[in-house]
């Protein structure tokens, strides 16, 4: 009989670090080792997790496990730093194979300020360079040349934008390539990153559970500015002041683009002019203006736009490994010519009217 040894981390949100070390022998778990920060208590927990999970098909699904080791738990079992269906999902990364985030070098890409256009399409690019290998894991600041409304891949456009109001402003429409809700921005007062990483690292996890694991370097890295921070699922950044950001996702091919828009400052009025939020999403966010959703980075820490950016950088590099790098100019053409034939196109823009 062979059997086959696999390694699985997953940070848990808002959580400690769970790493689970399981073997596998004719489609089964012969063997597991869970481990990490958290805590547990009574001691005897932890083995009765183990012995749980010892003998579960490597089929079951996260729901499975979590049902298998729920039954398990001593009586009065407390968990801090963890949760069941967590260590349920650090089995499934382990037996996926996940990649972890030290596993990676990320390249860091701050360029000066681009059409809202070009930056649709330069995520599209480099996300298809990461899933065919020609890049390796990216994290890519933004830089706006103008104000523009950044409608999701799936809303209306009708619905969402005033069109009217957003040319007799000079606000720019676009679409991206992810869904989510419609992003209003402005040179200087939003603060706007793409993470872009192999599918791998999110292996195992849910699509709702990837936004929190790509997230938690963020919660991180406002809580060194200070600022409490926590993920409000399914993909806000939040803190005791109101919503900081929101993010969007898209896979291609194998590799998973993430980015997030934060609000360093906020024109409400002008927001309110082009958006179309309805009194649904009011409503559902308790609140009786939409310019009070968002509670802006620069009341909160006080810190210029450009000092907030070097420290959430300086925090992802202090956690991962992290480089200066530039788009290449393979990647510049390709993106440029997409920008014309795509994203700039009536076609695409009102692709849902």
């Amino acid at each position: 009989m062979v059997e086959v040894s696999r390694h699985g981390e997953y940070k848990v949100p808002g959580g400690k670090l769970l790493v689970a070390d399981v073997t596998v022998n004719q489609g089964r778990l012969s063997c597991v080792r869970l481990s990490g920060d958290f805590f547990l208590e009574p001691d005897d927990a932890l083995e009765a997790i183990n012995q749980a999970l010892t003998g579960a098909s490597i089929a079951m699904s996260t729901a499975d496990l979590t049902e298998r080791i729920q039954q398990a738990l001593p009586e009065g079992t407390v968990m801090v730093g963890l949760s069941v269906p967590a260590v349920a999902t650090v089995i499934r990364r382990a037996l996926a194979g996940a990649s972890d985030w030290q596993e990676h070098t990320f390249s860091l890409i701050h360029r000066p300020p681009e059409a809202p256009t070009l930056h649709m399409a330069l995520d599209e690019v480099l996300t298809r360079e990461v899933a065919e290998g020609r890049r390796g894991p990216t994290l890519r600041v933004w830089e706006w040349d103008r104000p523009a409304v950044i409608i999701g891949s799936f809303q209306s456009l009708a619905n969402e934008v005033d069109m009217d109001a957003a040319r007799a402003l000079n606000i720019e429409v676009v679409r991206r390539i992810s869904g989510g809700g419609a992003m209003f921005v402005e040179p200087g007062n939003t603060i706007t990153w793409s993470l872009i990483v192999p599918e791998t690292l999110v292996e195992g996890l849910s699509f709702v559970e990837s936004y929190a694991f790509l997230d938690e370097w963020v919660i991180q890295a406002l809580g060194d500015m200070g600022i409490r921070a926590w993920y409000v699922p399914i993909n806000d950044i939040t803190s005791e002041g109101g919503k900081l950001a929101g993010a969007a996702q898209k896979r291609l091919n194998g590799a998973v683009l993430h980015h997030v828009t934060m609000a360093y400052d906020i024109d409400a009025e002008r927001m309110m002019k082009v958006l179309r939020i309805g009194r649904e999403k009011l409503s559902d966010k308790g609140i009786a203006s939409a310019g009070k959703r968002v509670d802006p980075l620069r009341s909160q820490t006080g810190l210029s736009r450009e000092t907030i950016i070097e420290r959430m950088a300086a925090s992802f590099g202090d956690r991962f490994t992290l480089i200066p790098d530039d788009v290449r100019p393979d990647e510049m053409t390709t993106a440029q010519a997409l920008a014309e034939s795509k994203f700039q196109s009536e076609t695409w823009l009102a692709r849902v009217p």
